[in-house]
């Protein structure tokens, strides 16, 4: 296939035809030197003092047990979030809602609680369908509107976050409020309604369950018929319908399937982190999910690989706050930063850039 080549004044862009591994990999890494780069000097410029920053960024989020233990933590939801927008990408439903479905993945397992459902050895078991129905249910609502009558699912599921937030408030203002409680919440799960620790810090099974949401998605996406089907329908859903493939069941499918990841994300975290239903159950997980997913290609082992990368910067940058007590706000531009830094590199993953003599 020829090149395609765009001339701006000297410099042209040739789009790439394919990357070698190890060159992806170092724009990449480039990438990310840049962003710390720029944060350092954002630090530097804010008179704080940097000498140890590289061993409280690096050293003690990685190197460290006690720091590698609460990214392990954060890993878990974000490896689920980002299958989840993995998989509703996958078929062109562009699903902005992951939030909204991880707040019904927790208020499912909450409700287990809340109303006492089933024998006390069960329902670790019951929350845990609980957080899937509940997030399938959030998403089938956007599924309906998009198959049916054609409404953009772009606006539906990014308006349905805050119907979810929405409704969590109305509960921990009101009928669920744990009057006991410093902050609005439920009451405290019971011991044997959270999730089993491993043994490592704060580390429960969810992890496991991550991982192996992520071996069943990369079987059915890369070595099923069904993700066969949905790479057609992604590339062109007309030829796909013209090929005698079942297109909306197809993309009713995955879609449920990104529901259902959303919501046993916030089953992990509502059952193996809070313990209880709150308001911040769900804050930044949804678009973090977006991010991890565009940077993974959609591929569900690369998600994976990047989620760990994602928790690690959140893990560093509450770090970093802590030792040198930064606002809040500083660590959200440094972590948004070197975050847009990495989603910047895809441009030079994609083209050749020459300068023309």
């Amino acid at each position: 296939m020829p090149s395609r080549t765009l001339a701006i004044g000297r410099v042209s862009l040739e789009v790439r035809q394919g990357i070698e591994f190890w060159l992806h990999g170092l724009i990449v890494l480039a990438s990310i030197a840049v962003g710390l780069g720029i944060s350092v000097l954002l630090l530097v410029v804010s008179g704080i003092d940097v000498s140890n920053i590289f061993e409280e960024f690096i050293v003690f989020t990685f190197f460290d047990s006690a720091g590698l233990a609460d990214v392990l933590l954060e890993w878990a939801p974000l490896i689920l979030v980002g299958l989840s927008a993995a998989v509703a990408f996958r078929v062109q439903f562009w699903n902005i809602g992951i939030e909204g479905q991880f707040v019904w993945g927790a208020i499912g397992t909450t409700v287990v609680m809340i109303y006492d459902i089933g024998p006390s050895w069960i329902q670790i078991y019951l929350m845990f369908l609980g957080g899937i129905i509940g997030g399938m249910a959030w998403i089938a609502v956007p599924a309906f509107l998009r198959l049916r009558l054609q409404v953009n699912e772009i606006i539906s599921t990014l308006l349905l976050n805050y119907v979810a937030a929405l409704f969590v408030l109305n509960q921990l203002f009101g009928a669920w409020q744990d009057p006991a409680a410093v902050y609005y919440k439920t009451a405290q799960f019971a011991d044997y309604q959270r999730l089993p620790l491993i043994g490592w810090g704060q580390i429960h099974v969810g992890l496991f369950i991550a991982l192996a949401a992520a071996l069943i998605v990369w079987l059915v996406t890369e070595r099923s018929r069904f993700g066969a089907y949905m790479k057609f329908v992604g590339s062109n859903p007309g030829m796909a319908l013209a090929s005698g493939i079942p297109v909306t069941l197809t993309i009713l499918g995955a879609v449920m399937l990104s529901g259902s990841l959303s919501g046993l994300g916030g089953y992990l975290v509502a059952s193996g982190q809070e313990f209880a239903l709150t308001i911040y159950v769900a804050i930044g997980y949804g678009f973090s999910g977006i991010v991890i997913a565009f940077l993974s290609r959609n591929n569900p082992a690369a998600v994976v690989v990047v989620s760990f990368l994602m928790a690690g910067l959140y893990v560093g940058g509450e770090s970093i706050q802590v030792f040198y007590g930064l606002p809040e706000a500083l660590i959200g531009l440094i972590q948004s930063i070197i975050v847009i830094c990495v989603v910047g590199s895809e441009f030079f993953v994609r083209y050749r850039v020459r300068w023309m003599r």
